[in-house]
Parts: structure tokens; C-alpha cells; sequence
């Protein structure tokens, strides 16, 4: 059955059998189940279920009716659990209710929002994707890195984080514009804290910007001032240049304030009650 790939569905089949392979010996060793997001012709999900069990999710209906036919016998052994949805949408807190490991060639147009998602989600243990190359490197640079940015730190607050292999795009089918890379993050625990993801997004609104300038839209200037020259960081202190432990450091002071603030009891503009003179 010929297939030809979806531009909506940003549809880019790996073929590489060398790809392949650096995929499979970089997978983790445990006894999770796999997810698969995307599994397209099924190139990757061949390789996958010669050692582990598999849970596919794929949103293309002919995709679908090509992987039933293709892996009926996996199927029928339930070996292989083929879901054709969209998975953004039928993800909630969890994806599946097991411990499992992400390992897909995901599509460019949702792969940043499927990582923050397994990132957030406890039942995920290890994310092993192919994205593309210039979101690969926000997620694992480093501080001082211009591609350092928001995402680099809210993936090292919770694993480890590295770049596989580089991907060339004579690799798929159609090749890409663009170069991918094969992420692993092996995480530790999960993203819990909603507005300390929204502080991030304020910190690096202008990433070119000065950190200070870029917080002081959103809090209380000199009380941020105090906090710099609390922890020793320079007024003059670029987004990229910030470690993560200093992201938390300056959150962990501004969330204190603000519930503090919070909790003071506000007055109570009612007079009390006369107390009653009448005796029993």
C-alpha cells in the first residue's frame, strides 16, 4: 500500500536503519511498557516490539488501517496496543495508567508540547524522541548557551539531559528542511508547579534582555533587586546566563513573598457587636 505523507500531520517517515538502531540501544533498561506517538509505517515500532510492548498512538486514520493489517498478529496477542486518536487531546494528567518510556520520531508541529507534557506526567519514566534539532538543543543546553532558554531549565529541573545523535534529513521520507536530533531525558521525578513554568515564560519574554528588566514587568522591582543582591547575581545578568539553580533560587524568594502577602488577614471594616449588658 502506497502512503503518501500528510504535510498537516507533519508526516516525515525515518528510514535510516542506522537511525533505527541508535534509537534502540539508547532505550532504557527497565521493565516499562513503550509509548509510541506517531508511529507512521511502523518502521520503528517493527524494532520495538522485538523487546518491549507497545502502546502506538497515530491521529491518520489510513495510517491506522496500514499498522492493523501490518502488525495484526501483535495486535491480536496484545503485544501491540494501536490507539488512533489524537493524542494531545486524549492526554490528561496521564497518558497511559502504567510506568511507561516515550520513545518516538515525533512531529515537529506538537513535538515541544508532547516533551513538556511527559515531563508533567508521573507515569513517565524516560523520554527517548527524535525532534527537531533546534528545539533538541533548547531542551539540553546548558547556562551561558544562547540556545539555553525556559525549556532547558524545566528539563534539567526534573532528569537528565543529553542529545543522542544528530539526524540528517536524507534520513526520512520526504526529507525535512531542517536537521533533527534524537533527545533523551531521564527523569527523575515530574513537573508539578504550573507557576513556576509561567515565571520562566516571564524571565525569558526577551530573552536578549536583561533578566531584571524582563521579571520587573510582572514583580515588584525592588523586592527583585533584593533578591539579586541577596543571591549575588549581577543587576546586568542575561536570561542564558542564569544557572537553574538560580531560576529556582530567585522562584522559590518571589513564591514566598507573594503568599506571604497572601495570607495577612485583610481588616475588617465592621464595628464588633455591643456586647449584651442583660443578666440572667
Amino acid at each position: 500500500m502506497q502512503v503518501k505523507a500528510k504535510k498537516r500531520f507533519g508526516q516525515n517517515f525515518l528510514k535510516d536503519r542506522v537511525v533505527l538502531d541508535t534509537i534502540i540501544q539508547s532505550m532504557p533498561k527497565s521493565d516499562n511498557i513503550v509509548v509510541e506517538i506517531g508511529p507512521g509505517l511502523g518502521d520503528l515500532t517493527q524494532e520495538l516490539l522485538k523487546i518491549k510492548d507497545v502502546i502506538a498512538f497515530e491521529i491518520d486514520t489510513t495510517l491506522c488501517h496500514l499498522l492493523h493489517k501490518k502488525f495484526a498478529k501483535e495486535i491480536k496477542d496484545k503485544r501491540l496496543q494501536l490507539i488512533c486518536t489524537d493524542v494531545i487531546e486524549y492526554w490528561k494528567q496521564n497518558l497511559v495508567e502504567r510506568r511507561y518510556d516515550l520513545v518516538a520520531n515525533l512531529p515537529y508541529y506538537v513535538a515541544t508540547n508532547i516533551v513538556l507534557k511527559a515531563l508533567m506526567d508521573e507515569n513517565c519514566e524516560t523520554i527517548l524522541v527524535m525532534l527537531q534539532k533546534e528545539v533538541a538543543k533548547k531542551f539540553s543546553a546548558q547556562e551561558g548557551e544562547r540556545e539555553f532558554s525556559a525549556l532547558s531549565i524545566l528539563a534539567q529541573s526534573v532528569g537528565d539531559v543529553k542529545i543522542v545523535c544528530s539526524v540528517k534529513p536524507a534520513a526520512f521520507s520526504p526529507p525535512p528542511k531542517v536537521d533533527s536530533a534524537v533527545l533523551l531525558i531521564q527523569k527523575r521525578k515530574s513537573l508539578k508547579d504550573k507557576e513556576f513554568m509561567e515565571f520562566l515564560k516571564r524571565a525569558f519574554s526577551q530573552p536578549r534582555k536583561k533578566l531584571l528588566k524582563n521579571l520587573s514587568l510582572h514583580y515588584d522591582k525592588r523586592f527583585l533587586e533584593t533578591i539579586f543582591s541577596t543571591l549575588g547575581i549581577a543587576s546586568t545578568i542575561r536570561p542564558h546566563e542564569a544557572s537553574t539553580s538560580i531560576y529556582h533560587q530567585i522562584y522559590a524568594m518571589l513564591k514566598e513573598k507573594i503568599d506571604g502577602a497572601k495570607a495577612v488577614p485583610t481588616t475588617n471594616s465592621k464595628k464588633p457587636a455591643k456586647k449584651s449588658t442583660k443578666t440572667l
